[in-house]
């Protein structure tokens, strides 16, 4: 069963199309991953999705609402995180909590009881009478992520739930979100540019990039879409090597960065003798040569022809973020 349909979902701002044309599906209960660099359209869609936003044109449903005509019903259903934090950090932990639950119109009985699961869900129990200017990071996220909870959503969107916090942080963090998909049943749409993020929570995974979707598929089936195995290698003239390779019916979807080849191929510690004698034959010296299983980090860079940096975009004069990657495009 789909609980998320996008048809045609499509955002401009402007000469600018940020979110262009998404028609895509995302099953009830699974913690599907919305991937791409800042500035690709990931959290503009998530407020079309959360009735934040009016598209453009195109529309969506949540739990069958939809979310031009349905805007209540919409809000109802859903939960969301959002990258700046929301909380008042002059109340307590339980107090941000319950002001939430009144505002969702959650009786005083279910209140207390749902404040006291969803602080045992994250872990902030013994911590619900501190204020939460004294909260760390993590422990934000984590009250933000309880509150997304607390009226029952069908649907808990999290917008880059783990930006900016240390690697330990961040893993605390996916093993909340995993136990909550677990326990509460809750469907995730969790946006991310750390890949390794998506690789570890996600059931599938979409690629957007310049507000247009480029591929949507189990992780596992985009993985092989690479290649079975990745070769990474640099050499002293380059793009004569790429060409070279380009004609061998045993290479896949090759590209250059930053300085580097790569591409797939079956078998490839096998095919690592052939390759260095093929550049010895054309007098092409190897430097370095290495090979591996491919990752959604060689996914982004067979669809999008660079590979994601974990760093902050900056705004252009033009209003459109400026990106900084691995490579060019």
């Amino acid at each position: 069963m789909d609980i998320i349909i996008t048809y045609g979902l499509t955002k401009k701002f402007g000469d600018l199309t940020a979110v262009n044309n998404l028609s895509f599906n995302v099953k009830k209960g699974e913690i599907f991953g919305f991937l791409g660099p800042n500035g690709a359209g990931k959290t503009t869609t998530i407020k079309m999705l959360t009735t934040l936003l009016n598209p453009t044109s195109g529309t969506a449903t949540i739990a069958g609402f939809d979310i031009i005509k349905q805007r209540d019903e919409v809000r109802k259903n859903i939960g969301v995180v959002f990258q700046e934090p929301a909380l008042d950090v002059e109340l307590t932990g339980k107090e941000n909590l319950e002001y939430h639950a009144r505002m969702y119109g959650l009786s005083r009985d279910k209140r207390k009881k749902r404040i006291n699961d969803v602080l045992e869900l994250v872990n902030l129990w013994d911590k619900r009478d501190v204020l939460v200017k004294n909260y760390s990071g993590g422990m934000k996220r984590r009250l933000e992520i309880a509150r997304g909870l607390m009226h029952y959503p069908v649907v808990l969107f999290l917008d880059e739930p783990t930006l900016g916090l240390d690697a330990q942080t961040r893993r605390a963090i996916w093993a909340y979100i995993k136990k909550m998909n677990k326990e509460e049943g809750t469907t995730i749409f969790l946006t991310t540019h750390y890949m390794e993020e998506a690789e570890y929570l996600c059931n599938r995974v979409g690629i957007i990039d310049y507000g247009k979707l480029l591929v949507i598929d189990d992780i596992s089936n985009l993985k092989n879409s690479v290649g079975k195995d990745v070769i990474t290698l640099s050499c002293t003239d380059a793009d004569r090597f790429v060409k070279i390779l380009e004609n061998e019916k045993w290479v896949e979807k090759i590209k250059r960065h930053e300085g580097l080849v790569t591409f797939g191929v079956e078998k490839g510690d096998e095919k690592i003798p052939e390759i260095i004698e093929i550049a010895r034959k054309q007098d092409i010296k190897i430097k370095s040569i290495s090979v591996r299983k491919p990752t959604l980090d060689d996914v982004f860079l067979s669809y999008t022809g660079r590979t994601i940096r974990d760093e902050e975009g900056q705004v252009s004069s033009k209003g459109r973020l400026s990106l900084r990657f691995r490579g060019g495009r």
